[in-house]
């Protein structure tokens, strides 16, 4: 199986610095800074790389499983809410909230979530971040 990689610069103080990052395949890149990870200022930040890449894994692992078990979905979307916050002296990502909808004909909605619950400890970004409480929402569902 292959390795996957990134990386990071930091320039700077935490408050006045700057950061970028990149991703080996090119596909991704940008910038980000304090403003953008614990203000609201415009840009990205790790917990939204974070975010990106549960849902990201956590539709295709729910898609892997539900066609493994003969109900081939049309369509799977995740989002996932990263939230950190000041924990102490410093900083601690304290929970991830995915919200995924579906639609695959021939099951219920009952069903989809058996499938989902199952997906969120077994798709490996969600065994990558156990030690983060993760919690689940289906927010839509149609067969």
């Amino acid at each position: 199986m292959p390795t996957r990689s990134a990386q990071a610069t930091w320039n700077g103080t935490l408050k006045e610095g700057r950061g970028d990052f990149k991703g080996s395949s090119g596909a991704i890149s940008g910038n980000y800074s304090f403003g953008t990870r614990f203000e609201n200022a415009a840009g990205t930040n790790p917990e939204e790389l974070i975010g990106a890449a549960h849902a990201a894994c956590f539709s295709m692992a729910l898609a892997a499983g539900l066609g493994k078990a003969g109900h081939n979905p049309k369509r799977v979307h995740t989002t996932a809410d990263v939230t950190i916050d000041k924990v102490g002296e410093g900083f601690k990502i304290t929970k991830i909230l995915l919200k995924t909808e579906g639609q695959v004909p021939g099951i219920d909605e009952k069903t989809f979530k058996e499938f989902a619950e199952k997906t969120k400890t077994g798709c490996p970004v969600s065994q990558a971040l156990s030690a983060t409480p993760i919690e689940l929402q289906v927010t839509k569902f149609s067969s």
